[in-house]
């Protein structure tokens, strides 16, 4: 029997689309259809309903779809007994907070190039609201967001942590001393994008504080930020290791503020079904190029 097949079917069953079945295995939906009707046609029997709307099982789908799941992680816990990952191939979509790509991104490819050398990826940098979205929707097969997803469907795994600094230009002529979060106001703030859990923390800290002509620069992307802040244009919230280098070069300065926000926790996050091991096996990779990588630069692991 055709596993291939038997994949499209979960799939199918899965995302109960033949179009988002044919996006995620990057081919064509009359492909899709073609492998379902050659399936129905090996088992004798119907196995959706197509006049539905969206496209349900029919009962001998809904029964056969357990043993299919079974089929394809017997298929995968195959593999992995034999300790051959490079037997994967495919693409991997892969979804990335900015954070991430400007910290150990590079390490994690080079070693996913060497352990999975058969396996293509395709990589989108988003916030991870989105990336969240895209996760659920299963347009990503796995992310590298900040965790966990509170979704029973989601499996997360920790990665790293890292500490976030207040920072400005030299230019800005800051007060040396320790500054309370209602004496930023003055200055535009710099941060993530609104629909972030940075922006919403400071954002709920600066209203408390009852901060009055209050103003934010928000962008999704974590270079703007960096380059606004130091062009001068307001302070900023910055990882601490995405600031260092323009710290030590002299173009940024710490800011003593007696608030911070939380620490930025990241996780590798992927759907538990249909059981996907090239996302699993990425993810353990994930961990360990992380661990190496922030135990490196005194940053701990994430404990969630």
């Amino acid at each position: 029997m055709n596993l291939k097949r038997i994949e499209t079917f979960v799939i199918v069953a899965t995302l109960r689309s033949f179009r988002k079945a044919a996006d995620q295995q990057f081919t064509t939906q009359p492909a899709i259809s073609s492998r379902i009707a050659s399936l129905e046609k090996e088992l004798g029997v119907t196995l959706f309903d197509r006049d539905a709307s969206p496209i349900s099982l029919t009962t001998k789908g809904r029964e056969l779809l357990p043993f299919a799941e079974k089929m394809l992680m017997s298929a995968e816990q195959f593999q992995k007994r034999a300790e051959n990952t490079s037997l994967f191939t495919g693409t991997l979509r892969l979804g990335i907070s900015e954070t991430v790509v400007h910290t150990w991104l590079t390490e994690f490819l080079r070693s996913f190039n060497d352990r999975f050398p058969r396996l293509d990826i395709d990589i989108t940098v988003d916030v991870t609201a989105n990336l969240r979205h895209d996760l659920l929707d299963r347009t990503l097969d796995l992310a590298f967001l900040m965790g966990p997803l509170s979704e029973p469907s989601v499996t997360n795994l920790p990665l790293c942590r890292y500490p976030l600094v207040w920072v400005g230009s030299p230019s800005l002529n800051l007060p040396e001393r320790k500054l309370t979060i209602e004496e930023l106001a003055p200055w535009p703030v710099i941060t993530y994008a609104r629909n972030t859990q940075p922006f919403s923390e400071i954002k709920q800290q600066f209203n408390q504080a009852d901060a009055v002509n209050m103003r934010f620069f928000t962008s999704s992307s974590l270079s703007a930020c960096l380059r606004m802040t130091v062009d001068g244009l307001g302070i900023a919230t910055l990882p601490a290791k995405i600031a260092e280098p323009e710290i030590e070069n002299g173009r940024l300065r710490t800011v003593n503020c007696d608030w911070t926000p939380s620490p930025l926790g990241f996780t590798a996050s992927y759907l538990r079904a249909p059981f996907n091991g090239a996302a699993e096996e990425a993810a353990k990779l994930a961990m360990e190029v992380a661990a190496v990588h922030t135990h490196s630069h005194a940053y701990p692991m994430a404990s969630d």
